[in-house]
């Protein structure tokens, strides 16, 4: 797996490319709002929204199976844009980017933490970090508290990295997601990574 370079990440930002069969003529990387201080070296940072969920105190055990909504056991809280979220020791949340992210069939990345806030004792995206080729939304984090003190957040950045091209080889499929949800459009393409 490549990692894209800040002069790949800013290229892939800038170009556009047609995909007529969808009628779709995108720029392969678009971050909204875009905001060209957060590309780094080999990745773009995203900040985090004003949406968070806490997890519902619970006395009895929950079944975990394919059928259970995080919105069951937890609450949304809206957060006006001067006001901080706290997370107290040994917990946890929901929280969503304030930029949503728009990736071509083309590209992947991961959603990963930055190091300073794990060396307080914040994971700041514990599952699922692959985002997946085509996608276009905001990103979920599942952030938790493994320290002994309280934290308040404020808008924090949450670190990005493009981790590469993709090509396809026929005959799999291309699966386009939107709000969180895969849609296959049509018979689609495996993917094999590049190095660019």
């Amino acid at each position: 797996m490549a990692v894209l370079s800040r002069d790949a990440i800013l290229k892939a930002i800038e170009e556009k490319y047609d995909f007529p069969l969808l009628k779709i003529n995108n720029r392969h990387i678009e971050v909204v709002p875009y905001n060209p201080e957060n590309v780094g070296p080999a990745s773009i940072d995203l900040c985090l929204g004003n949406d968070f969920r806490k997890f519902i105190p619970y006395d009895k055990p929950i079944d975990v199976t394919n059928e259970i909504d995080y919105k069951d056991i937890t609450e949304l809280v809206t957060l006006k844009d001067d006001e901080p979220f706290v997370l107290g020791p040994n917990q946890s949340c929901l929280a969503i980017t304030k930029e949503e992210l728009h990736l071509s069939g083309g590209y992947c990345g991961l959603l990963e933490g930055r190091s300073r806030f794990a060396r307080l004792g914040l994971a700041i995206h514990i599952t699922a970090s692959f985002i997946q080729p085509g996608v276009r939304n905001k990103q979920v984090l599942e952030i938790y508290n493994c320290s002994n003190v309280r934290f308040l957040y404020d808008k924090i950045l949450i670190f990005l990295e493009l981790v590469g091209a993709v090509s396809w080889t026929k005959d799999l499929s291309i699966h386009f997601f939107e709000n969180g949800r895969t849609s296959n459009l049509f018979r689609t393409y495996s993917i094999t990574y590049v190095n660019s």
